[in-house]
Parts: C-alpha cells; sequence; structure tokens
C-alpha cells in the first residue's frame, strides 16, 4: 500500500532531531539536515511543547529481558516457582504474577512478556496543577491577567507560605502551557505571555548565526532614490515574507511600477534559505528591471549583502515596525489572503501552483493602473526597455 502524506520520521531521525533542538538549532536548520520541511519538523517539536522527551529506561527493580528468558527455561526444565525464583533472585510471589500475568505455564513467551510489561510501564506523573484544582485557578487567572510564570511562582510562595499544595514552580506553569496534551490549562493563556511563544526554546538557543537581532549594514529605506518613491522608474521592487502555519512561508515580490506580483517558493525563514531562493528568482528578470528590493527589517534578509551581489540590486530596509512604509507590499499580501487563509500550511504548494496565482492577480485589472492589469503595464515596460 503506498504511504500517504508527508513521510514521517525514523526513531533514529526523530533523536537527532531533538539533541539538535536541545543544542539550540534553529527549526530550519534542523530541517536541512535531516532533509525535511521545516514545518515538519515544527509538527513534531510542538507536539511537545518544545521539550525534548524524557528518554525511558527500565527500572532496575523490575525484570528484564534476560531474567524473563530464565522463566520458560526453567518452566521447561520442570522447575518449581520458588526454584525459578531463587535462580533469579527474585520474591516466588513475584515470579508467580508474572507467569500468571502473561499467559500461564503454558502460554508464557518471555519477548511478547517483556514488551506488554514496557508498554504497561508508560505511567506519567500527574502534574500539579491538575491534581489541585485551587492552584490551576489561581495560575489561570494571574496569566489572564498577564503576569509571567516566575510572578505568578513568586507570589503564591510568598502568598500562602504555609501551603505547599498551593506551591508551583514556573517551569511546571510553562510545560502546563506548551504541552497541550497535559489539558490543564488552555492554549488561549499562551497569548498573554511576554513572547507569545507556543513551544520552550533552549536555553542553549541564541541569536548568534542563526539570522537574528540587528542587521549588519542595513541601508535605510531614507536613503532610497526619491524616483523610487513617486515611481517614475520601472524595476524597484518590495518584498516580504507570507506567513502560513507550522511555521511556513512564501516569499513575495511586488514591482512598484506596475503592480506586478512574483511569488517565491521558501524551504524556511532562515536568511540562507531565502536569499538564494529570492537570488534564484530575481536574476531570471531583465537586468533593467533589477533595480532596488525594499524589505522589512526582519532577519530573513540578513545576508542581503550576498543577494546584493548575486542580483545586482540595491536592497534597503524599512523602519522597525513600520510596514505602511511597504504599503503596496502590505496590500498584495491581503489578497493573497484569498487564496492563501490564515494558518494554511503553505510547505504544500509548488512554484508552478504559486506561479498560477501570482497569474489570477496580476491579470485583474487595477484602478490604480486606470484599469489596465499589471501582466499587461509589465510586459509593456519589458517591451520598452532597451
Amino acid at each position: 500500500m503506498a504511504q500517504r502524506g508527508r513521510p514521517g520520521l525514523t526513531a533514529d531521525q526523530k533523536r537527532e532531531l531533538w539533541a539538535r533542538w536541545k543544542a539550540g538549532e534553529s527549526l530550519s536548520e534542523i530541517g536541512r539536515v535531516l532533509g525535511k520541511q521545516p514545518g515538519s519538523i515544527h509538527g513534531v517539536v510542538a507536539s511537545n511543547g518544545g521539550y525534548v522527551p524524557a528518554q525511558r529506561r527500565r527500572s532496575t527493580r523490575v525484570l528484564s529481558l534476560a531474567g524473563r528468558e530464565e522463566i520458560p527455561r526453567g518452566l521447561a526444565e520442570g522447575l518449581s516457582i520458588r526454584a525459578i525464583a531463587r535462580r533469579l533472585r527474585r520474591a516466588p510471589s513475584s515470579i508467580s504474577r508474572e507467569i500468571a500475568r502473561h499467559g500461564g505455564r503454558r502460554h508464557y513467551r518471555a519477548t511478547r512478556a517483556d514488551y506488554r510489561a514496557w508498554d504497561r510501564a508508560r505511567r506519567p506523573k500527574p502534574c500539579k496543577l491538575a491534581a489541585h484544582p485551587r492552584l490551576r485557578h489561581l495560575v489561570a487567572e494571574k496569566l489572564a491577567e498577564d503576569w509571567s510564570p516566575q510572578q505568578i511562582s513568586g507570589w503564591l510562595a510568598r502568598t500562602y507560605p504555609g501551603e505547599h499544595a498551593l506551591h508551583v514552580s514556573t517551569e511546571t506553569i510553562y510545560r502546563s502551557l506548551f504541552v497541550q496534551a497535559r489539558g490543564v490549562l488552555r492554549k488561549e493563556l499562551t497569548a498573554h505571555l511576554r513572547t507569545r511563544r507556543t513551544i520552550r526554546q533552549s536555553r542553549f538557543a541564541t541569536r548568534k548565526g542563526q539570522g537574528r537581532g540587528g542587521i549588519t549594514d542595513a541601508v535605510s529605506i531614507r536613503e532610497r532614490p526619491p524616483e523610487v518613491e513617486d515611481r517614475a522608474v520601472p524595476g524597484h521592487w518590495e518584498g516580504d515574507l507570507l506567513a502560513g502555519s507550522a511555521n511556513t512561508h512564501i516569499a513575495t515580490l511586488v514591482e512598484r511600477q506596475s503592480r506586478y506580483l512574483m511569488l517565491v517558493k521558501v524551504d524556511g525563514k532562515d536568511t540562507e534559505t531565502v536569499v538564494d531562493a529570492l537570488a534564484a528568482h530575481v536574476q531570471t528578470l531583465p537586468a533593467q528591471l533589477r533595480a532596488s528590493l525594499t524589505w522589512d527589517r526582519r532577519m530573513e534578509l540578513a545576508d542581503h549583502k550576498r543577494f546584493a551581489i548575486a542580483t545586482e540590486v540595491d536592497v534597503y530596509f524599512c523602519d522597525p515596525k513600520s510596514p505602511w512604509q511597504r504599503g503596496m507590499n502590505e496590500n498584495t499580501n491581503g489578497l493573497l489572503r484569498q487564496y492563501f487563509p490564515r494558518k494554511t500550511d503553505l510547505s504544500i504548494y509548488s512554484q508552478e501552483e504559486l506561479d498560477a496565482v501570482a497569474m489570477k492577480l496580476n491579470t485583474r485589472p487595477r484602478k490604480t493602473l486606470a484599469y489596465e492589469t499589471p501582466a499587461g503595464t509589465f510586459e509593456a515596460i519589458v517591451a520598452s526597455t532597451p
């Protein structure tokens, strides 16, 4: 039977994924190493709230597989329960229960018994917030008031010094928020966290080398030539990433004079991936239509120098938190939501499908173009460009 949907990760890949996540690597970095989309990596990480799953270990107090294999041998030799127990240095009652629990003397199989015992031993420790409704109510109430988990933990210890049932650690609150399988605190409460994160990040995750923080040698939009602002000369573009679910994105490029749109498939939002995809797409344009690109001051274009060298396009950055400085691109992103609603997994679309959507928008007449289409206007510009 053919496999449907995306192929999953093997056990070895999951171990490597969690090891890299714990070491502080980004979703895009892990995805490149494992040959998977960042959205797939995000799905695995988010399923456990960003917390590395604890490695299961067999207790020294329980029978091992080797010990269980001694039981059918002893039975085959005709040994009594007490004799088998002495051989294994266990209480006779423990061996008797083991045999009765897994098929009796005639049907006991060591491998099957070991598998069933290992599976049955999954007994996660109950969350303290689940066991104490009053504590859960207090924590949820303070989270809704925009208190941080650390503030809540400290306040509870100070307000109820003698009631240990009302004390809870900061990390327990975070786990109850991020690991929704616990079913303790509503997911909506994460919106009240200062960072609004929905998964726990590794304490080793840093800004260094991961395309975060300030952009080196960024040229401000205020230094952009006047002809860009008044759309007098073609070849000036505005760009952005359109976000979808599971950390998936599409790059959008809009030519300022013609409103012509190009959509670019990107496999992650790290600067290396985005710059590679944009450069390959922009290099298909005539050189005369590669004048400048204005981008939001986010880190997906931190490697703007490499992009500029590859494409001979000048790059300008908007002021922080000033999306109106790329108003045309923002408006186009709004139009794209008709085809890519919020919370859509954007990784499922091929470049051909993105080109088809771009064509739909490019062949719509625009009032700002006297009801000409962006495609027609752009073609006229190309034809008239020497």
